[in-house]
């Protein structure tokens, strides 16, 4: 085969195919190299990884169109009109409905940089909770807790109010028990407060407490308050909530059920 030789209906020669493949794989390369020294290096600077994550995505869009040009240019195409036309039909596309688009990638650059909740944090926001995956350029990954893969739009998420439920070291506790009028109070409040005190991963400052919350139409209403570690939030809930009932049933404290008196009238 002729290098010299034009391939039919391109109007490239053979040497200049073949150069401009070298360096698509050479650059190719040198970005996947460029990227793996710069994720290690952010990871030595302690770059939160959503940020990370997202200015790594943005710089990899971003000389893969540089790379795109240069391959262009080895093939003997007019690099500057080819970037002209580039721009023309971006321009063109934005002033056709992708306003939606640049907002979501702006409010990813305030999400990756304010870092209201960093991954792994579970948070609430638009009606939607769950595990922070990553963010990125336009748009939020949340994994739900059974496993349910969310996709937001980044404008939404910013665009909301935000609850981070990890966010804080430590994290309350509260149940609520009834217990009967016709029991003693002070031994209702007694019990669920020894509960508390030998849990081992509910802590000792703040103290655990139980108040009155409700007099209802049938029971007494007790709340049952106690500080954990975020991490050890659900165990906790989910102890006392089952140990509560055991404990009032060990000490003969009754749980009311709800109940409704019907009185039936008859007429003559």
């Amino acid at each position: 085969m002729d290098l010299n030789n034009t391939i039919p209906y391109l109007n490239i020669d053979w040497w200049q195919l073949i150069l401009a493949l070298i360096v698509l794989v050479i650059g190719y390369a040198l970005i996947k190299i460029l990227i793996i020294v710069l994720k290690k290096m952010m990871f030595r600077m302690h770059v939160p990884e959503l940020l990370s994550d997202f200015l790594v995505r943005v710089l990899k869009i971003l000389l893969y169109l540089v790379l795109l040009l240069i391959f262009l240019g080895a093939l003997g195409f007019e690099t500057g009109s080819a970037l002209l036309a580039m721009s023309a039909i971006v321009g063109l596309v934005l002033g056709f409905g992708l306003q939606d688009t640049m907002n979501d990638f702006f409010a990813g650059i305030w999400l990756a940089f304010i870092r209201p909740f960093k991954k792994d944090d579970w948070i609430t926001v638009s009606g939607y909770s769950g595990r922070i995956d990553r963010i990125g350029i336009m748009s939020t990954v949340m994994i739900t807790a059974d496993n349910v893969y969310i996709t937001l739009p980044n404008r939404a998420v910013w665009g909301s109010p935000i609850t981070n439920n990890t966010h804080m070291p430590t994290r309350r506790v509260g149940i609520s028990v009834g217990t009967s009028y016709s029991d003693d109070i002070d031994k209702a409040i007694s019990v669920a407060m020894d509960l508390m005190n030998r849990h081992p991963l509910i802590l000792e400052e703040p103290a655990p407490t139980v108040l009155v919350t409700d007099l209802g139409d049938t029971k007494i209403k007790l709340s049952l308050r106690a500080w954990t570690k975020n991490s050890d939030y659900w165990k906790v809930n989910w102890d006392l909530n089952k140990s509560i009932v055991e404990e009032f049933k060990k000490n003969g404290l009754e749980i009311p059920m709800p109940k409704m008196d019907v009185s039936l009238k008859q007429e003559s």
